[in-house]
């Protein structure tokens, strides 16, 4: 190549002078930037290590978003212990978790419970504590659903949610707290929902359970900041799970149908490691869903009028769409 050749792909005194302009108002942006992602990595990792060996109780362990957390925490070297109704499920889960390959790695511990079962859950604490003698992180994620409007609902469907969503996690949070009081020593995580923030149409039961826990959470993480026991709440929004599919009917019945949201929802595997990292930097109350959810919780709070004319309008939406169905 001629000298000339080479001169004209030289790049230019323009250019030059953009380059050192840009790096000029860049760097002093993009250093900064790059120092604090340094700092939360390594806070992360400092977290992280600090998980190992720790003994972490899951409800709702058997599917879902609870069989993600399980396998997160496990995977960050916790002692998991593993609780829900279906056993069998469980033992899969559990048989999942050992064939990772962890280091170190302890054996989950499953444990039947049902919340719903008020009278059992004292005995039920009583068992888990039997296990390694302290449970250092509590993640309250149990409950049901219901898609019906508030005229069809049978009441003994209200009731039901309410003990299993809130009046159930309340009692085993009770059951567990004096043990974490003595040790000066843990933390309480409650799964809640964008809708215990704000309401929609057909999820009133639901989002009553839901607005119950997000206020036990917020006095309890009151009452025990002096004693080193840390309260978290998570609202995540739409989670691609069975919970539509397991959802009750006003009736009472299995609603057995996938919700187009849902479908849509985020992965359990990601929420459950936003709700890793919530444990570890110690968040007390996180909001985890798209923009649609944020903005009708800021609606509901700085705008509530817009936001009462949005839901009418989605209940009537609503309407319609089961009169075409039925």
């Amino acid at each position: 190549m001629k000298l000339d050749e080479v001169e004209k792909c030289a790049p230019s005194s323009a250019w030059n002078v953009l380059y050192w302009m840009l790096g000029s108002f860049l760097m002093p942006v993009a250093f900064p930037l790059a120092i604090i992602n340094l700092w939360q990595r390594f806070r992360a990792q400092k977290y992280r290590n600090q998980l190992s060996g720790k003994v972490v109780l899951i409800t709702g362990a058997s599917s879902g978003l609870g069989e993600s957390l399980a396998h997160v925490f496990y995977k960050a070297g916790c002692k998991v212990i593993l609780a829900a109704r279906r056993v069998q499920e469980l033992e899969r889960v559990k048989k999942d978790l050992m064939a990772l390959d962890v280091d170190p790695a302890y054996p989950p511990t499953v444990l039947p419970l049902d919340l719903a079962e008020l009278n059992s859950i004292p005995d039920f604490v009583t068992r888990t504590l039997g296990v390694y003698n302290q449970v250092d992180i509590l993640i309250n994620n149990g409950g049901i659903s219901v898609r019906a409007d508030v005229a069809t609902t049978a009441v003994d469907v209200d009731l039901k949610v309410m003990v299993v969503n809130y009046f159930g996690t309340v009692a085993l949070t009770k059951a567990l707290l004096p043990s974490m009081v003595k040790r000066q020593s843990g933390h309480i995580c409650f799964i809640s929902s964008v809708q215990g923030k704000f309401a929609i149409p057909q999820r009133a039961a639901y989002s009553a359970s839901k607005h119950a826990l997000q206020a036990f959470a917020d006095a309890l993480r009151a009452e025990v900041a002096n004693k080193k026991v840390f309260v978290s709440c998570v609202s995540p929004g739409y989670i691609r799970t069975q919970l539509s599919m397991n959802a009750l009917t006003g009736a009472g019945g299995s609603y057995g149908k996938m919700d187009d949201n849902t479908a849509k929802g985020m992965s359990p595997n990601k929420l459950a490691e936003r709700i890793l990292l919530c444990i570890m930097r110690k968040e007390p109350d996180i909001i985890v869903s798209d923009i649609q959810a944020k903005i009708a919780y800021y609606l509901r709070h700085l705008l509530p009028s817009v936001y009462f004319w949005i839901m009418a309008k989605r209940a009537i939406k609503l309407e319609k769409a089961e009169k075409k169905v039925n």
